[in-house]
């Protein structure tokens, strides 16, 4: 059986409350960079650089680029504690602030550019479904930037509370859902960051 190759400019979506989207989107960005194939990570509300993804930044240069809008401090979801627990370590919490919407307005009107300009085979925007579940961004101008995907460019939208307009208009729509996991999750260099 032949395989036909071809670019389609597809969205592909990992949504859901469950660990594990960005790592899904950085496997296909791996897959991509062994093609020789140009990515381009835009990371919304993070900003720590001592993960995996950003680390290996210049070891995989020129065909990944990663580029990140956030700044330091996790932000208030659904949590009324004030407090967010990852493995051991309590992280105190914020509410949204308009320094943060400014970072993510930022982050999107960079992807434009970049993908206007670059028209990287694949372009993510990772946690950008959270960014609009904060209201930091509107789910229009998400919209309008998949509208003017160039044909060659697939696009991996990354978050939890996907709005159901992002559902409707992706490709690939995966869920990811915690099945089980142990009391206390573990922070493991290399697995977890």
């Amino acid at each position: 059986m032949m395989i036909k190759i071809r670019y389609m400019g597809y969205v592909y979506l990992y949504t859901g409350t469950g660990a594990g989207k960005t790592t899904n989107a950085l496997g296909l960005a791996l897959r991509s960079v062994g093609h020789k194939h140009k990515v381009v990570i835009i990371q919304f509300l993070k900003w720590w650089k001592n993960t995996g993804e950003y680390k290996i930044r210049k070891i995989l240069s020129p065909y990944y680029k990663i580029y990140q809008f956030g700044r330091p401090g996790w932000l208030k979801v659904d949590d009324k504690t004030g407090k967010v627990k990852y493995g051991k370590v309590t992280f105190k919490v914020r509410n949204v602030e308009e320094l943060d919407r400014e970072f993510a307005r930022r982050g999107l009107e960079f992807a434009k550019k970049i993908m206007l300009k670059e028209k990287p085979h694949l372009l993510v925007l990772d946690e950008v479904c959270l960014a609009l579940h904060l209201n930091l961004l509107k789910v229009e101008e998400v919209l309008e930037l998949i509208e003017k995907l160039p044909k060659r460019t697939d696009l991996v939208l990354t978050g939890r509370y996907a709005p159901k307009e992002i559902i409707e208009r992706s490709d690939f729509v995966n869920e990811i859902i915690d099945v089980k996991y142990p009391k206390d999750i573990p922070t493991t260099k290399g697995v977890q960051y």
